[in-house]
């Protein structure tokens, strides 16, 4: 079986991942924060939690390379640690924009970096980091400024790995999603149509999917995972 690293993996995309990942018997690595409880539902004998400030470099890349000693490789790495911010660009100020890179770019990065050197001196591996619909165009980042700047980043993080990945078994994904339909998202929006929104339980059968064999030749993949919305 596959060792797998989920960060931000309590969270409602991150926790729906681990339970597909475990119910096909890999052992799964997921990040909590220092003080953060695990979650009932997590509590598995393959589930190993691991409490760490992924925007500390220094300890992030420790607690990854302890895991890739322990285990030999990280197979597939999916990275879901970060957060959404409002504001248009008269209201964002660059303490806003800071925030928002230190919570959506820094996580992913500081996560995928150790990785992405261990999968290259192995040869194989799958990383997948989530992307957003206004991380992909910026017509779409009205109303949330810092948030679709910092996630445009994801897209050219993964376009430089991938570049340097080439002609090794190597691939790194960007996972779009629309509005995901979440406790909090109804609660938020409780006069949408929540039938056209995706559920994290799809999305996570179409990472799995494309963490298999079967998804090999697929390079480079962009999912944007949209649901009827």
């Amino acid at each position: 079986m596959r060792t797998v690293f989920i960060s931000g993996s309590t969270g409602n995309l991150g926790k729906a991942v681990a339970k597909r990942f475990l119910a096909a018997g890999d052992t799964v690595y997921g990040t909590l924060l220092p003080d953060e409880i695990l979650p009932e539902d997590l509590i598995s004998p393959e589930f190993i939690p691991v409490h760490v400030d992924l925007n500390n470099e220094s300890a992030s890349s420790t607690m990854i390379n302890d895991i890739i000693t322990r285990k030999s490789a990280i197979d597939v790495a999916i990275l879901t640690a970060g957060g959404y911010a409002v504001g248009d660009i008269a209201s964002t100020t660059t303490e806003n924009l800071l925030q928002q890179f230190k919570l959506n770019v820094e996580t992913t990065y500081n996560a995928a970096r150790p990785i992405f050197t261990s999968m290259l001196s192995k040869n194989k591996g799958r990383i997948f980091m989530v992307g957003s619909r206004p991380g992909s165009d910026m017509h779409q980042s009205k109303g949330s400024v810092a948030y679709g700047m910092s996630k445009s980043l994801i897209f050219r993080l993964a376009e430089l790995m991938n570049d340097e990945a080439r002609g090794k078994d190597v691939v790194v994904n960007v996972i779009v999603p629309s509005i995901i339909d979440t406790p909090q998202n109804r609660k938020s929006m409780p006069k949408e149509d929540f039938t056209k929104w995706v559920t994290a339980e799809q999305i996570a059968d179409i990472i799995f999917f494309h963490s298999s064999d079967q998804a090999s030749p697929l390079k480079e993949t962009i999912l944007k995972t949209f649901g009827g919305s």
